[in-house]
């Protein structure tokens, strides 16, 4: 969510103060929207002033306090709020949200901050740490066990497996990052499949090779539990295949057959394939369109 708020306001040519939104008490048990005062159910740093004649949240708790706010300033909410649109000035939600209105902006993807000079400066950072691995190269995204896909060791030995079974057969270099939800059983059984096989696999320590990654793969297989990871990955020239995991989820599986239809991602079954695309991403537009109704100069770069 943090970085969604941010490469929007990035996008907009903003500089952006963060605010993070703690209920307390109480209220943390509590969905937001129940809450009979927003305001009151967070912690008073906040929403401290001075604050800004612009607003912007992400996700559920963020959009109660953005739209009692609201009054006060121009107010923009990131994803679905949960609550009717008209509370906002602006609503910008993903396609799989299925959110239609005339203050809402309906995007392909989650918004990031994967941007060109981004991916550059990744790629230029990370590209003689990575020159070892053999080419083409493909990135691997490893996300982790939520309340709707399940990636525990069983399903990290297959994909392991899987991953083996393409460096072997196609001959690519491999170089893999787990995320902060990643289950360590599954890291360590990734690193023990795969490093042996000379694949590039990080252990959390160190830099983080994430945006280097992107900026310097063929092709990219990335987790199919997380909304955000998939958007960051279309957002390179790169092809990208989705591996399936256990479980379901509605709202991503609208989301990733949204993007099957488009031709911009295929499933990873366990071998290299590249296709043409081109990189898919709606921040800098949905950025643009903000400037341009709020009458802001939008960002140039």
């Amino acid at each position: 969510m943090r970085s969604q708020a941010l490469g929007f306001a990035e996008a907009a040519g903003l500089t952006p103060e963060l605010r993070t939104l703690r209920p307390r008490g109480l209220w943390r048990h509590v969905p937001a929207a129940w809450w009979p005062r927003p305001l009151a159910a967070i912690a008073p740093e906040g929403i401290a002033p001075p604050l800004a004649e612009l607003v912007i949240g992400c996700g559920g708790k963020p959009a109660a306090v953005v739209a009692a706010l609201a009054p006060r300033m121009r107010a923009v909410i990131l994803q679905n709020p949960r609550m009717s649109p008209r509370k906002f000035d602006l609503v910008v939600a993903a396609r799989h949200d299925e959110l239609t209105g005339p203050n809402v902006l309906v995007t392909r993807t989650a918004l990031h901050r994967v941007t060109p000079a981004r991916l550059a400066e990744a790629g230029t950072l990370w590209a003689s740490r990575l020159a070892h691995l053999p080419r083409p190269l493909v990135a691997v995204l490893v996300g982790g066990t939520n309340g709707r896909f399940r990636l525990d060791a069983e399903v990290g030995g297959r994909l392991a497996q899987d991953l083996a079974r393409m460096m072997q057969g196609d001959r690519v270099g491999l170089a893999v990052t787990p995320s902060r939800r990643t289950d360590p059983a599954v890291l360590r059984i990734l690193r023990d499949t795969l490093a042996p096989l000379g694949a590039f696999v990080w252990d959390m320590t160190g830099d983080n090779p994430y945006f280097g990654m992107l900026a310097l793969a063929d092709a990219i297989v990335v987790t199919g539990d997380s909304v955000s990871m998939v958007s960051e990955a279309v957002a390179t020239p790169a092809p990208v295949m989705v591996a399936e995991l256990p479980g379901r989820s509605r709202r991503i599986g609208l989301f990733l057959r949204g993007l099957l239809a488009d031709g911009r991602i295929r499933p990873f079954e366990g071998a290299f394939a590249h296709w043409p695309v081109e990189p898919l991403d709606d921040t800098a537009a949905v950025a643009a369109e903000m400037c341009r109704r709020f009458g802001y100069t939008p960002a140039t770069g």
